[in-house]
């Protein structure tokens, strides 16, 4: 079984980024490891598209995946952000890792 990864691309107000950015850091990321028990997390900024904000998590398998999703604290954390930020559009992904490779 591959790692799977749960990706949450955000786009963020210019005036909205600093308070997503101290309330992710500070609640939501927390948050979200203690419900995902997921292996690794990243947060990105994009640096080519101003406003965009990543969140990447991984998970051994699609199935870890599927169950943290699925689960009733998920989607509390779901509702949680659309209150705190109720204009952010946000796109959820599962991908699946297919090659890894080091250099």
């Amino acid at each position: 079984m591959s790692a799977a990864f749960f990706v949450v691309r955000s786009v963020v107000e210019p005036h909205l980024r600093e308070k997503l950015e101290h309330w992710y850091a500070n609640d939501h990321l927390p948050w979200a490891l203690r419900v995902f028990k997921c292996e690794k997390a990243w947060r990105c900024w994009s640096t080519r598209d101003e406003g965009v904000h990543y969140a990447v998590y991984r998970f051994s398998d699609e199935a870890s995946c599927d169950t943290a999703l699925g689960s009733p604290e998920y989607k509390e954390m779901a509702a949680d952000y659309d209150r705190a930020f109720p204009s952010v559009l946000r796109t959820r992904d599962v991908v699946a890792l297919v090659d890894e490779r080091n250099v």
